[in-house]
């Protein structure tokens, strides 16, 4: 019997899943909207994934901002934080890999690479500045479709200059270039434009970008972004066909290598999964605690920073 391991990156925009087999091959894989609801995500994952004849699942890895409570629904036995199953994701298909970009729905983040080491990283989760869901919400307010978004940029001479380090301020430059009469390909250029600078001069500020460069989110199939990182940077960096897929592949990598002989099962749809959260009262900290129930029944809880918050009440 082939073994197999499934990676699930859970994000707050999308949940993404692949499954592997013992080569780092995908067998089955899926990329689909979380939609604020990221345990009914993971169930509509785990049924779209197909594990063929002949394999058996030996290893679940969960990566993303829910990774605790879907490795915990999944009974995962690898639990990792993107950083990690990001670079083991792109070491798999770039071992030489020097830099990693990376813009997904949210959150962004670079992560510096030497001999496969990750030597230095920095994340950006204070604002969506820059991020999918900024220029999600921009397409819509000046009427261009997303998938259609990088492609129109293509097309403009002149981008306008969009102050995008804040959404509000960004939003209402947008407005006024658009009550200038400017093209919208030219708009939409800037936006994309600003989106680079952004976050070279936010996420990337003080970071030694050196070659092979590998752009990699939801955000690296716009190729007007992509453009501009290559003008900017002076160089061709790098979008793998699965590049959002990535840091699951991670996650499925690192659940290969860690032993174990547990049987993996995959089927939820008759199995109950509910979150709680309160604040602990225990002390000043005044945690905020979720518990995670399995049929009515508590299976763990986090969010606590001393024993207090663990205790059931």
């Amino acid at each position: 019997m082939n073994k197999c391991y499934l990676g699930v990156d859970i994000g707050s925009i999308s949940t993404k899943g692949v499954i592997i087999d013992e080569n780092f091959n995908i067998i089955s894989s899926n990329y689909i909207w979380t939609e604020a609801n990221p345990i009914d995500a993971a169930k509509k994952l785990v049924n779209s994934l197909n594990i063929p004849k002949g394999y058996k699942l030996s290893g679940i890895g969960t990566t993303g901002s829910a990774r605790k409570l879907i490795g915990l629904m999944l009974g995962a036995n690898v639990i990792k934080n993107e950083i990690m199953c990001h670079a083991y994701g792109t070491l798999n298909f770039y071992p030489d890999c020097k830099t990693i970009l990376e813009i997904g729905g949210q959150d962004s983040k670079i992560i510096i690479l030497n001999n496969g080491v990750i030597t230095d990283y920095s994340m950006n989760t204070l604002c969506a500045a820059g991020t999918g869901a900024f220029l999600s919400s921009q397409s819509k307010r000046i009427g261009v479709d997303i998938d259609e978004f990088g492609s129109l940029a293509l097309k403009s001479k002149n981008p306008v200059k969009i102050a995008a380090r804040c959404t509000v301020f960004a939003e209402s430059d947008l407005i006024h270039k658009a009550q200038l009469g400017y093209k919208k390909e030219d708009i939409v250029a800037g936006l994309c434009k600003s989106v680079v600078l952004n976050y070279l001069n936010n996420v990337g500020k003080g970071k030694k970008i050196k070659e092979p460069i590998v752009f990699q989110g939801g955000v690296s199939k716009n190729v007007g972004v992509v453009k501009y990182f290559n003008d900017i940077l002076n160089t061709k960096i790098i979008v793998d066909k699965n590049s959002h897929l990535m840091g699951a592949i991670g996650a499925a990598i690192l659940s290969s290598k860690e032993g174990t002989d547990r049987e993996f099962n995959l089927n939820m749809n008759d199995i109950k999964f509910e979150t709680i959260g309160y604040e602990c009262k225990g002390c000043s900290n005044n945690c905020e605690i979720v518990r995670i129930l399995k049929d009515d029944k508590l299976i763990d809880s986090f969010g606590n920073r001393c024993e207090k918050g663990m205790q059931i009440k």
